[in-house]
């Protein structure tokens, strides 16, 4: 091993290469669920050393694991006795391209600092969740991370032009394009985001841009259906023509829950079952997009279908109920045992999981709790069980039936958190075994040797 390290060193100098008590920082996933310890932390600055780090891997077999600002929830960043390859030192924006609405940032760039850039340049790097300020480009593409803007934006695959990153064997696979439109051959850029690490290194990525809008309206809503809460989705989007940013659920378990733990951001209403956040905005300057909202919640207002509503008046009152919503994952994560989930849904089929999975997990565990947050216009509902029974097994099986009950009302056990360690078995059960087989395939012909993030995404099985 300390040739190893002394080869490591050689290639990125020794203070970027951390050993023994040095790693203590790297050894647990931001849940807690997951702890390890890494052989080496190694620290590269730029592609070339990642080339390099990768090529000494590859000969020497040995592991390696990807990290960003490690904010997965599924144990995708686990590492024991592996090298793990910190890409924070690749933190440099190499181009920001106004005229053509495009960023070009490394994997180190913090998702903050990239939102940051681009509206001080008028523009707007849309993805955005509650772990934005730690989130690095690398981790969020290795995730396909979503967020609160899915449901006008798209998720960061659709926002990705381009990418550059480094094979299993040490080569430098540039697809660092700015093309809307490059239809020559298999699309490799895809293939890449959403993989966790497991097929190549990312090192930096060409970002598309959108116009910064110049006003929003932003409002708390109380309601007591969720298909009335729907339906109003599909109302405001057709009466601002698509200009919804934000529709996310936050039902009274959550608003109770967060008016405890942080009661400075408890509901400005007496919560009722469906609570939603909603958020338009206009890139149109004399836009008005207050007096559309008011109008659109008049109505609903009207036929008794929004109870409460409560539209922000100033910046600050906006923040307020962004950070309501972005206070998410900090409440949810407070009970020592918990089985936390991310599930997709078709969007007239929510309630339905949603009454099952409740009786569901009161056969399975009758003094267990459910907390629930949902993006709601993009169908991804972030279900949390806290069971009262906390053997392995009825865990196991709380998880099991959450993912159970999606997928057989035509849903994803898996939408915008990844795979990691804590859906491998799912994907066994749940995944189609020829599209398994094909990405085993794949796994193999890129990495043959089976050294980047092994253990994660693929449960084990033949190609």
């Amino acid at each position: 091993m300390e040739a190893l390290i002394d080869r490591l060193r050689g290639i990125v100098g020794a203070s970027h290469v951390l050993t023994g008590a040095e790693t203590e920082g790297f050894g647990r996933e931001w849940t807690g669920h997951y702890h390890w310890t890494p052989l080496a932390v190694v620290r590269p600055g730029n592609v070339d050393e990642v080339a390099a780090v990768l090529r000494l891997a590859n000969e020497t077999e040995t592991p390696v694991v990807p990290l960003g600002g490690n904010t997965g929830l599924n144990g995708g960043t686990m590492a024991e006795g592996a090298l793990m390859l910190s890409l924070a030192r690749l933190n440099r924006v190499r181009e920001f391209n106004t005229a053509a609405r495009t960023v070009t940032a490394e994997a180190g760039v913090v998702l903050q600092s990239l939102r940051e850039m681009a509206a001080d340049h008028g523009l707007m790097f849309p993805l955005t969740f509650g772990a934005q300020g730690s989130a690095m480009v690398g981790g969020f593409l290795s995730t396909n991370a979503g967020g609160s803007n899915v449901v006008r934006y798209g998720v960061t695959r659709a926002l990705c032009l381009g990418i550059e990153a480094v094979l299993a064997d040490g080569r430098v696979l540039n697809l660092l394009t700015g093309l809307h439109k490059d239809n020559t051959g298999y699309d490799l850029r895809d293939l890449l985001i959403g993989a966790e690490g497991t097929l190549g290194v990312i090192t930096a990525a060409v970002f598309r841009l959108a116009p910064a809008p110049v006003a929003h309206a932003t409002a708390l809503l109380g309601m007591d259906s969720l298909p009335e809460a729907l339906a109003l989705l599909h109302e405001i989007q057709a009466g601002t023509g698509g200009a919804v940013e934000a529709f996310e659920l936050m039902p009274l378990a959550f608003m109770e829950r967060l008016g405890r733990l942080k009661p400075d951001l408890a509901c400005p209403f007496p919560p009722r079952p469906v609570n939603i956040m909603v958020e338009i905005a206009t890139t149109i300057p004399g836009d008005n997009p207050v007096a559309r909202l008011e109008d659109l919640l008049g109505a609903a207002m009207e036929r008794g279908a929004v109870h409460e509503a409560i539209i922000a008046a100033n910046e600050g009152q906006r923040r307020k109920i962004w950070e309501m919503r972005e206070s998410a994952a900090e409440i949810t994560f407070t009970e020592p045992f918990l089985i936390d989930t991310d599930v997709a849904l078709p969007l007239d089929r929510l309630e339905e999981f949603l009454t099952r999975m409740t009786a569901r997990l009161a056969t399975i565990d009758p003094g267990a709790t459910e907390l629930i947050v949902a993006h709601l216009g993009d169908g991804n509902i972030h279900y949390t069980a806290y069971p009262a029974l906390t053997d392995d097994a009825t865990m196991a099986d709380i998880r099991a039936a959450i993912s159970a009950e999606a997928v057989a009302l035509g849903g994803t056990f898996s939408a915008e958190h990844g795979v990691g360690i804590s859906k491998r078995k799912t994907m066994a059960a749940h995944k189609d075994p020829v599209a398994l087989a094909v990405m085993h395939a794949i796994k193999a012909a890129l990495d043959p040797k089976g050294i980047l993030n092994p253990g994660k995404v693929l449960p084990p099985g033949a190609a």
